[in-house]
């Protein structure tokens, strides 16, 4: 601190100042089950959030006024359902609004503060990677590497004794926690039409997306393939050795 006559320089460290006080706001706030209902009731804002793991923060991410929170912890909620080796719940959550946000990466300075989000950066919550990434081998240590999808997880819905192959596969992408992908028609837009003019036939009951995607696969012609990878089911006309994933059926 300089000082002359009538005149001072005071410089005020605005992100420790602020990074310390959200430790302390976050460290006081008791964690929630990270359940829809919890989530549904927040509001659509901008601020950062922990994910906890039997106590342990394992996640720290932020948001905007566009994607907020409840939109945020909402995928989040999905990511962590129908995971072989995790108990949703064990997961639970803590948000913080922030009003004002600064030049100041909240998010970095709170991972570096709490040392032990191990999520971060291990493909937890990002998007489909596509079919260019279909091949490609997760990080040991990742998310979907520890945490693969459980496809013989009953699922209960009810379908009709008789439907077609395009029904069932287009029921499973909306109603799974993961990727659910399949072949399309040239272009991108419409479902394959080999999809369509199969017929299949389910028994009563739960059923498994194992059990679904084999009925599936053994009404269509020759030449699909269903492959299981760590984070994703995806059926296409191929004959392929997934490196990384394994063969659910193949027609």
């Amino acid at each position: 601190m300089t000082r002359l006559d009538g005149y001072v320089e005071f410089e005020f460290d605005l992100p420790e100042a602020l990074l310390s006080h959200l430790v302390s706001v976050f460290d006081a706030l008791p964690g929630a089950s990270l359940i829809p209902e919890n989530v549904e009731v927040l509001p659509e804002a901008q601020g950062v959030y922990q994910l906890l793991l039997g106590g342990q923060v394992v996640y720290i991410g932020k948001t905007d006024a566009e994607a907020g929170l409840r939109n945020r912890l909402d995928r989040h909620a999905k990511s962590i359902q129908h995971r072989l080796n995790l108990d949703p719940t064990e997961v639970t959550f803590r948000a913080v609004r922030v009003f004002v946000f600064t030049a100041v990466d909240l998010e970095t300075q709170l991972i570096k503060h709490y040392g032990s989000a191990v999520w971060n950066f291990s493909g937890f919550g990002s998007n489909d990677p596509g079919r260019n990434r279909d091949s490609t081998r997760l990080k040991p240590q990742g998310f979907d590497a520890t945490y693969p999808i459980d496809i013989d997880r009953m699922l209960h819905i009810d379908w009709p004794e008789s439907l077609t192959a395009a029904q069932i596969v287009k029921t499973l992408k909306s109603a799974l926690p993961y990727t659910f992908r399949y072949e399309l028609r040239p272009g991108g837009r419409k479902i394959h039409p080999d999809f369509e003019a199969a017929t299949v036939t389910i028994s009563p009951g739960p059923h498994s997306v194992r059990e679904l995607v084999d009925a599936v696969i053994r009404s269509l012609p020759s030449g699909w393939q269903a492959t299981a990878l760590p984070s994703r089911v995806i059926i296409y006309r191929e004959s392929v050795d997934y490196q990384y994933g394994d063969l659910i059926a193949k027609s």
